[in-house]
């Protein structure tokens, strides 16, 4: 019978090493503890006078116990950008049930951060694509980070909006040139930005992409597009939405799931909700003070048995809550291990 975790770290005082070495002892005293129940078995089996097999008795040795968990993969979303620029897209976002998963097995965690906002207001004032979020466990399932919005004077690469789990709003411009084109969102993670439009419609950038839809254009609303829901906590939950475009005129509003709002005016566009992977939003040409909304945070959300034990590694932020017989822990920031027992 395996040894149990809690028991075992508390009783031989083992808190204090990292995770792996931790993991390590206790996978070495299942063994011999296993070793030394083989032996008794069969010495026993030898006393008797029933014939009897001299194996463990079917245990299966230090093998690892297998489970099933459910998942939600969120990437951190892109910042939006300054000068008329298109919305940050949401951070891509995959989801899945019933993956398989062993115990006593470390498996590594990353959280992606949302791409900062512009900081210049300038032409050259554009935002930062997110950064992805990792689960490596079975198989390795990777969110792709938001692309940032494109400037609208982004005639040459530097200033384009760019590619991500959902695509960047492309930059407000007159002309039918690259400065307008959006950036292409990530299959099965999220959607396309919107193309910016110029004068006609308030020199507005078009929205970033959301994990739900695609972001709005210039010259229809420059909205951000909306998230998608999940109920992996027990509550419906909407996730990566992207950010509005910025606009002379009437901005574009953040999409549904996180997004951050477009602005006219020479402050600060809306950022990303940290958390739900939400595309930060974008500025108009209002001055000095109009600058890019930084991009939501990402995270990975674990629903699984609650006879089961998730201990993370140091360098993780977690919290984690019972719904009925099952356990949901959340993961916001960081870049660790962790283990199931």
């Amino acid at each position: 019978m395996a040894l149990d975790w809690k028991k075992f770290t508390q009783q031989h005082h083992i808190k204090h090493l990292p995770l792996q070495e931790q993991l390590k002892l206790f996978r070495w005293e299942n063994t011999y503890s296993d070793r030394q129940r083989s032996l008794k078995e069969s010495y026993t089996n030898m006393s008797t006078s029933t014939p009897a097999s001299s194996g463990g008795g079917g245990e299966s040795g230090t093998g690892p116990g297998a489970f099933t968990l459910d998942y939600l993969v969120v990437a951190g979303g892109g910042g939006g950008g300054a000068d008329n620029s298109g919305g940050g897209g949401a951070g891509g976002l995959l989801s899945g049930s019933s993956y398989s998963i062993s115990t006593l097995t470390s498996y590594t965690v990353t959280v992606g951060g949302g791409g900062a906002g512009a900081t210049v207001h300038s032409s050259t004032g554009f935002g930062v694509n997110g950064n992805n979020s990792i689960f490596d466990a079975t198989t390795t399932i990777t969110s792709i980070g938001g692309g940032r919005g494109g400037n609208r004077s982004g005639v040459s690469t530097g200033y384009l909006a760019e590619d991500g789990g959902s695509g960047g709003g492309g930059g407000a411009h007159d002309s039918p040139n690259n400065a307008r084109l959006p950036g292409s969102g990530t299959v099965g993670q999220g959607n396309d930005g919107g193309e910016g439009k110029g004068a006609t419609s308030g020199y507005r950038g078009g929205g970033g992409g959301g994990a739900g839809s695609v972001g709005a254009t210039g010259a229809a609303s420059g909205n951000g597009g909306n998230g998608s829901a999940n109920s992996i906590t027990g509550t419906s939950v909407t996730y990566a939405g992207g950010g509005g475009g910025g606009a002379n005129g009437t901005p574009g509003n953040g999409g549904t799931g996180g997004g951050g709002d477009g602005d006219s005016g020479a402050v600060k566009a809306g950022n990303g909700t940290d958390g739900l992977g939400g595309g930060g939003g974008s500025t108009a040409n209002a001055g000095a003070g109009a600058l890019g909304g930084n991009g939501g945070s990402g995270v990975v959300i674990l629903r699984y048995p609650s006879s089961k034990t998730l201990t993370p590694g140091s360098g993780l932020t977690t919290s984690t809550a019972v719904d009925g017989t099952f356990k949901v822990t959340t993961i916001t920031a960081g870049t660790d291990t962790i283990i199931f027992n």
